[in-house]
């Protein structure tokens, strides 16, 4: 693998982990060399690499394996000596040697199928349920009990961090268990597009075209993904109508609803509306808290001595509310803290440790949030917001939105009018301050504004 790929696959894993967990855990981690089908990284201490190797080693031989590269595991070592693979802790001596390796953690054959990981931890009693993402979970498990269902596709959709992966991972964990009888493909939309690229290279599309025509259940990850490559659309859509035409069960995720993918196939995009469309939307401060209780309670598995001071737990699920992986990857941060210092996780210890992901989290709301928060209002399309239309029902609506950016952002005017379809400052300016003046006129107008503005800083 060369520099140039690693560095591919390193931009991957930054939008894949997020900023906070990439600095904390891949920036540290150098690329050694591939050697019988094995990926060797060196990590600069043992705890490191434990941590690592359970928590993000899946996901860079995910990125590997998309980036074109043939390894079947990964393997992190201090100081890029070589050793039997081996659990290690933060424990361990700094000069021994420590290797923890990871193949796909669960690896599915099917009979000739390609193989895929699942994340160990990404099943259902490891999915904390909260109102916000309660309809996506029993949708999941429906489809996940391996019988008929109303509805196909189910399509899951939502931003960073929400449970999307999680669940998709869970019902191929059960369809396994349950269902071993079964073909299943789970991959994301950027492997169905590398697959089919080598295919069309090698003149093998027939032998493609059997393999994905021939599962009982097809699971496709981040489809945006494929959003304007059009060869890829039109072989997924044909996949797509072939697998439903026989009652295959087709599961995919995504950022946005399949209407405001703007460069998906029209076709595909009907299709995916045909089935169950379920929004995962932001953890409130209930669901946050459960999840954070849930991680300290496995925590405290391996390590019973762990302390954490009262209202810690309280404090963070206010504090955090972007997304579970920045929840998470904080509360790890201050587990590995403790144990390296050895030392209760009090407030004070909290509010130095997680300095930077609080005053992050104190700018969380953002245009594309506010957009998204005001067509839910409105039950209106983010293409409508976006279009020329001046139809009251349409510009009232797009006005609040630029209302809401200006006094929740530090967005400039001309930043805001960019984002709203290259619209003029003097138009953004405008719709504030009618926005502003209805207000005071007009009850309905302020319980709108008050009651979005409390969804979005909550």
């Amino acid at each position: 693998m060369t520099d140039e790929t690693w560095g591919h696959v390193r931009g991957e894993l930054l939008k894949s982990v997020g900023k906070n967990n990439f600095s904390a855990w891949i920036e540290p981690i150098s690329f050694k060399t591939v050697e019988d089908r094995t990926a060797h990284f060196q990590v600069p201490t043992n705890f490191i690499g434990t941590w690592v190797s359970q928590h993000f080693g899946d996901v860079i031989l995910r990125h590997l394996i998309s980036a074109g590269l043939e390894v079947e595991r990964v393997e992190f070592a201090v100081g890029g000596q070589a050793s039997a693979p081996m659990a290690v802790n933060a424990n361990t001596a700094p000069n021994k040697v420590a290797s923890a390796t990871v193949a796909a953690p669960a690896p599915v054959q099917n009979r000739g199928l390609p193989e895929f990981s699942l994340n160990p931890n990404f099943t259902f009693s490891n999915f904390v349920v909260g109102k916000p993402n309660e309809l996506a979970h029993a949708a999941a498990r429906r489809v996940a009990e391996g019988g008929a269902v109303s509805f196909n596709p189910l399509f899951l959709y939502g931003g960073v961090g929400l449970g999307k992966t999680h669940l998709m991972h869970a019902i191929a964990h059960e369809l396994r268990t349950s269902k071993p009888e079964l073909k299943v493909i789970y991959l994301s939309a950027e492997q169905f597009m590398y697959r089919f690229i080598r295919a069309l290279r090698d003149q093998d599309t027939i032998s493609f075209k059997e393999l994905f025509r021939s599962i009982d259940v097809l699971m496709v990850d981040d489809v945006q993904f494929i959003a304007g490559k059009n060869s890829t659309q039109e072989e997924f859509f044909h996949t797509f109508n072939a697998l439903v035409e026989m009652g295959k069960q087709i599961i995919i995720s995504g950022d946005r609803a399949p209407v405001d993918m703007d460069e998906l196939d029209n076709r595909i995009a009907s299709r995916l509306q045909c089935g169950l469309v379920v929004d995962l939307h932001p953890t409130d401060y209930e669901l946050r808290l459960g999840i954070l209780q849930q991680k300290v309670e496995a925590q405290r598995e391996r390590h019973p001595d762990l302390k954490i001071a009262p209202g810690v737990l309280e404090f963070i699920a206010h504090r955090i509310s972007s997304n579970v992986r920045v929840l998470e990857g904080a509360l790890t941060r201050l587990f590995a803290f403790s144990d390296l210092i050895g030392c209760e996780i009090t407030m004070d210890m909290t509010q130095e440790c997680l300095s930077d992901i609080l005053r992050a989290s104190d700018r969380k709301v953002t245009m594309e949030e506010i957009i998204k928060k005001t067509c839910e209002h409105y039950h209106l399309r983010q293409t409508d917001l976006m279009s020329p239309s001046r139809a009251r029902n349409i510009a009232r609506p797009r006005q609040m939105a630029m209302y809401l950016c200006k006094k929740l952002t530090t967005r400039s005017l001309p930043e805001i009018g960019r984002k709203f379809g290259g619209r003029d400052h003097t138009t953004i300016l405008h719709g504030v301050r009618k926005i502003e003046e209805l207000i005071s006129l007009d009850s309905q107008i302020a319980e709108d504004a008050e009651l979005l503005r409390r969804m979005l800083e909550a």
